[in-house]
């Protein structure tokens, strides 16, 4: 299996694209996050690797790094677009706190299976899938006297404010 930066490599190869230095250092940025991130993230790493590369030149870098199959645009979360590696990891389906921002990551056959008979039965051909649920962690859930009764409806009316 090809490292990160081979796979990028002969991606950009394959598309008379050059392997720029400064595509180097935001691949070796996001090789080391491990967690999912944002653009600022990898502009952070970036700095502390004292490198110059630019918010701009990470942003127009990304849609490439989404077509190499090196990352995904896993989540919209607090107005932020977030992507996680994804070359040679295991597939799996995310839960995300509203409040704090926490990503919890889950693979469950189950729902694996359920997608697989709804393609079946739409005659449809999947090319990929996203899960991500949305809700409260359990630390906010008792920071925010959130009764968790699995009633989406119910779980708004029961969310006590602070006035």
């Amino acid at each position: 299996m090809l490292s990160y930066k081979e796979r990028f490599k002969y991606f950009l190869k394959e598309r008379n694209l050059k392997y720029t230095p400064e595509r180097k250092e935001i691949i070796e940025a996001i090789v080391k996050l491990q967690k999912h991130f944002d653009a600022e993230d990898i502009y952070k790493q970036l700095r502390k690797q004292k490198s110059n590369v630019s918010l701009a030149t990470i942003y127009r870098t990304i849609p490439l790094l989404i077509d190499s199959g090196l990352i995904i645009e896993t989540l919209h979360c607090r107005d932020k677009v977030l992507y996680e590696r994804i070359y040679n990891k295991k597939h799996h389906d995310h839960l995300v706190c509203i409040n704090c921002g926490k990503i919890i990551e889950f693979y469950n056959g189950e729902v694996e299976k359920l997608q697989d008979e709804i393609c079946r039965k739409y005659q449809f051909v999947a090319t990929e899938h996203r899960l991500g649920i949305k809700g409260y962690c359990k630390e906010c859930q008792d920071k925010l006297n959130i009764k968790n009764n699995n009633s989406k409806e119910k779980n708004k009316r029961d969310i006590k404010h602070d006035s």
